[in-house]
């Protein structure tokens, strides 16, 4: 019994020498592969040059959705496309045009939020300030058709809320500031009866962007233009989309102009010096209902083909630029890490998913629904990478203690690769668990509320490039010339290192003290606000 229990041994021993061996070689056929050929950086060209901003709705993200897909498949990937939703009417954004018609013209540098309305065709008109009392818009409710108005307020990127609560909300406003009129018209009388007295200071209205939206556009106004700080931010009409269909668009174009040209302008309004503006808007809406979805690309697991590492970004941009930063540096390194993965051979333990996801912007839609659609598969989820910080490159990780051996024996062949990145490992505190609506920003809040793990690479700019993400985040700025591609590429050969070894592991990554235990006090807390919700 002895000699087949020492044989029993020597065998186990012989196939764990022959997994390791195996898991070192493809690991070393992924740097090899990486440092011959790296191709994330041709990934995102295509994303974002050629295909472009892809805002869910948009021809572009579809386009996007299938290029994805079909490089999935051709790598031999597991493929998944998931139906997420559908919005009511799609929205194409073309280009845009406008310029000043004065003795100083000049060229017009804006952008209009997605969702909103372009010009009809080449539209030219004359430009005057917005009304602020009902007095005031009597007085000049002619001039308003065919005019551009300028409102106040500086603009965030969203358009001007023309919804009926909105609608409510102004003519609430409107209706202080007439009592605030009738006040000041009063103490005006006074002031004047009594010159030699101190005068009574009079009250200032309360103000919001566009007041008499609704009776501007009944008057014929071409469109409204905001001062914007620079570069331009460009959302979507979040307020309005869901009431959106082919019948019923949005008419009034929401320009949101270089904040320095505005001033220009407004001066010239001020002065009522006579000029016009001239904008050429192409924005295009499509009929819906427009499905959008999720992509992943799995490489099965050979032994626990049900449990999982991921590692993911989103698929989907803001179209006023290209999103070649938010979030195609986190697009473009999964998908090379999938494509030298499936090069080098890779058969890990268990699954490796690559998820793009879609709707991020939008309120982390696609990522949303895939946890809410597989509950069944959380407790097995090693851990979720979500990368959306930038083109900056992956050079830490920050772990629980009890993950920490797991994530040393995962990453120690880092510090192997190139000597400009070196990799650190660290141990960190243990962390309350997030709640919902406060979970972050980004794809892996919802994973993160339910318990999974999702820790992600710490990055940095060792090198200096300077890159600073608010700059671009958002904005027309956000284009493929904004990557750092030295950074992209090492990132990729670190997230298909680091998730083929994680998936390779005995173990899934342990969860103790991942968070945080709730006190007694919190539990009840929590336990109250749910009672109170559930009364509302």
């Amino acid at each position: 019994m002895n000699r087949y229990f020492n044989l029993f041994i020597v065998v186990a021993c012989m196939l764990s020498t022959i997994r390791v061996s195996a898991q070192d070689s493809v690991v070393t056929r992924v740097i090899d592969i990486a440092s011959i050929e790296n191709l994330t950086m041709n990934h995102l060209d295509v994303l974002t040059n050629r295909i472009g901003g892809r805002l869910v709705g948009s021809d572009a993200y579809e386009n996007a959705t299938y290029w994805a897909a079909s490089l999935f498949e051709k790598w031999g990937l597991e493929t998944q496309v998931i139906e997420v939703g559908q919005l009511p009417v799609g929205f194409n954004r073309g280009p845009w045009f406008g310029k000043m018609l004065s003795e100083e013209g000049m060229h017009l540098h804006f952008a209009t939020p997605s969702y909103t309305s372009g010009t009809k065709g080449v539209q030219r008109g004359h430009v005057v300030m917005e009304p602020k009392t009902r007095a005031h818009f009597e007085r000049m409710k002619g001039k308003l058709k065919g005019a551009w108005v300028l409102i106040t307020g500086e603009s965030e990127g969203w358009p001007i809320d023309y919804s009926d609560y909105a609608d409510t909300v102004r003519s609430i406003i409107i209706k202080e500031n007439e009592k605030i009129a009738a006040y000041n018209d009063s103490i005006t009388k006074i002031n004047r009866a009594n010159p030699t007295k101190e005068p009574i200071k009079l009250k200032e209205y309360r103000d919001a962007p566009a007041l008499f939206y609704k009776e501007m556009r009944e008057a014929g106004i071409l469109g409204i233009i905001q001062s914007s700080p620079v570069p331009i931010r460009a959302l979507y009409d979040r307020n309005n989309i869901d009431y959106m269909d082919f019948d019923n668009l949005p008419t009034c174009p929401d320009i949101k102009l270089n904040q320095h040209q505005y001033k220009i302008i407004e001066q010239k309004v001020r002065e009522r010096h006579y000029f016009q503006l001239e904008f050429d808007i192409r924005n295009h809406f499509k009929p819906g209902p427009v499905k959008y979805h999720n992509v992943i690309g799995i490489i099965r697991g050979s032994e626990l083909p049900d449990e999982y590492v991921m590692s993911g970004g989103h698929l989907d941009a803001f179209d006023v630029a290209t999103g070649g930063v938010d979030c195609g540096t986190g697009v473009a390194p999964n998908l090379e890490a999938a494509r030298i993965l499936s090069l080098a051979g890779a058969k890990p333990k268990r699954s490796i998913a690559f998820c793009l996801w879609a709707g991020e912007e939008f309120g982390l839609w696609g990522s949303q629904h895939w946890v809410e659609n597989n509950r069944d598969k959380l407790e097995k989820i090693s851990n979720y990478f979500n990368r959306d910080g930038g083109p900056t490159v992956a050079n830490s990780l920050t772990v629980p203690p009890a993950m920490y051996n797991s994530f040393k024996a995962a990453t120690e062949v880092l510090n192997q690769i190139n000597p400009d990145f070196p990799f650190t490992l660290k141990v960190r505190t243990t962390e309350p668990k997030p709640k919902p609506r406060i979970a972050g920003g980004s794809d892996h809040a919802h994973f993160a509320i339910n318990g999974v793990p999702t820790i992600s690479f710490g990055t940095g700019d060792p090198k200096g490039y300077d890159f600073n993400y608010r700059e671009i985040w958002h904005t027309e700025r956000d284009t493929y010339n904004m990557s750092i591609p030295e950074y992209m590429e090492h990132s990729a050969v670190v997230t298909a290192i680091v998730v083929y070894n994680l998936a390779n592991q005995e173990n899934l990554l342990s969860r103790e003290g991942l968070y945080k235990k709730p006190t007694k006090k919190e539990r009840e807390s929590s336990k109250n606000g749910n009672n109170r919700g559930s009364l509302l």
